[in-house]
């Protein structure tokens, strides 16, 4: 989405720049700055931010929508562990600091993504005898080991052993990484960033097929992200670089496949 784009729908729905700083989580000087013209090129992390809120404004799937199907006598909030177990079993949510967030049957696309990038690791990982585990989603991941938070990573690297129960996994994995879609966008750039540097992840990938990039945030070593292109090799940090992403099949696999009659 662009900023004119943007522009178009704050005057439509009236917005001040104090409403968008509010809903967006972007400073309100920064806001003013970008739709007043004087920043003509906003970081991609903002961008990123503005746009998930305009897009859930103009109608389009956005992750602050509760999941309402859900809801009982509980407030959004107040949610636990138990009552995320006592979902029926084909309801695809994440629990994060008490509140329910629906999770939307992942695309053909961004299966193959998280798939390839599974595949490249594990491989690395046993043709070098390591001793971290990768997983792909669905795993549960009880990332603050409190029972207010439970998340369920794309891709995750495991190395202490420790923190694998029966049900999944109990604490932060060392690396995760997500892939991007239009309902998941707003959660996975802001809520889930905060909670897995929070939680101790010490590596967190944003795939975004949309844009062609990958963020990449080592919380360790920099407070900013690392973005790259959807092509070309990317270093894992957890591995010093040892291991190598190639991004240019993932670039192959981004295709707009026709729709098919899904309705």
């Amino acid at each position: 989405m662009t900023i004119e784009e943007m522009k178009r729908i704050k005057k439509e729905k009236g917005y001040s720049y104090s409403q968008i700083a509010h809903m967006s989580g972007v400073p309100v000087g920064t806001v003013q700055k970008i739709f007043g013209g004087e920043t003509s090129s906003p970081r991609y992390d903002t961008l990123m931010a503005l746009e998930s809120f305009f897009m859930g404004e103009n109608g389009l799937p956005s992750v602050g929508e509760e999941a309402a199907a859900y809801r009982t006598h509980k407030m959004q909030g107040e949610y636990t562990v138990k009552d995320y177990y006592a979902l029926p079993d084909d309801k695809r949510v994440e629990l994060i600091d008490g509140v329910f967030y629906d999770m939307a049957a992942p695309t053909f696309v961004h299966q193959r993504i998280g798939g390839e990038i599974y595949r490249q690791i594990s491989n690395f990982i046993f043709e070098n005898k390591g001793s971290c585990i990768p997983m792909m989603s669905p795993v549960d991941v009880r990332l603050d080991c409190d029972d207010r938070t439970m998340v369920q990573p794309d891709v995750l690297i495991l190395c202490d052993e420790k923190k694998i129960m029966k049900w999944g996994i109990m604490g932060a994995p060392e690396f995760v990484a997500e892939v991007l879609s239009p309902s998941t966008k707003r959660k996975d750039c802001l809520k889930k960033l905060n909670k897995y540097e929070e939680a101790g992840v010490k590596e967190y990938w944003m795939i975004d097929p949309q844009q062609k990039k990958v963020i990449v945030y080592e919380f360790e070593k920099e407070s900013y992200p690392t973005i790259y292109g959807i092509n070309g090799q990317i270093p894992v940090g957890l591995y010093e670089g040892k291991l190598m992403i190639d991004m240019n099949l993932m670039e192959e696999m981004i295709q707009d496949y026709p729709d098919g009659g899904r309705d």
